[in-house]
């Protein structure tokens, strides 16, 4: 299984949280369910703004300590280098699994061939 270290920010940037998981969809939706458990209201962490993918947990890790150490101007680098608009990415991942999930349907509905 695949593990994402990933980046989130609130609406004015003033918290860039470094994390890592699984399922990086079910933990975002944990972050808009839970606004404050880690930060005030203010700063609701809801905007993905950089991820990457790991085949290994321990590949994963080792990139999550890395960048967890960065400095806020580095990982404001790191965010830029492939996310210069500070775009939030949840739109095209909930497009991708959509997308993912509508064909996985319309696959079980097709007739099987004789």
């Amino acid at each position: 299984m695949k593990k994402i270290v990933y980046i989130v920010t609130d609406r004015n940037r003033t918290v860039l949280h470094v994390g890592m998981s699984a399922d990086l969809m079910k933990t975002l939706d944990f972050y808009k369910k839970m606004p404050n458990l880690f930060f005030d209201s203010a700063q609701q962490l809801t905007r993905l703004v950089y991820f990457e993918e790991f085949k290994t947990e321990a590949q994963a890790l080792s990139r999550f300590k890395t960048v967890s150490r960065f400095t806020r101007a580095q990982k404001e680098r790191l965010v830029r280098a492939c996310n210069p608009d500070w775009i939030d990415l949840t739109i095209g991942l909930d497009f991708e699994s959509l997308h993912i999930h509508q064909k996985i349907n319309n696959q079980s509905i097709l007739p099987l061939a004789v």
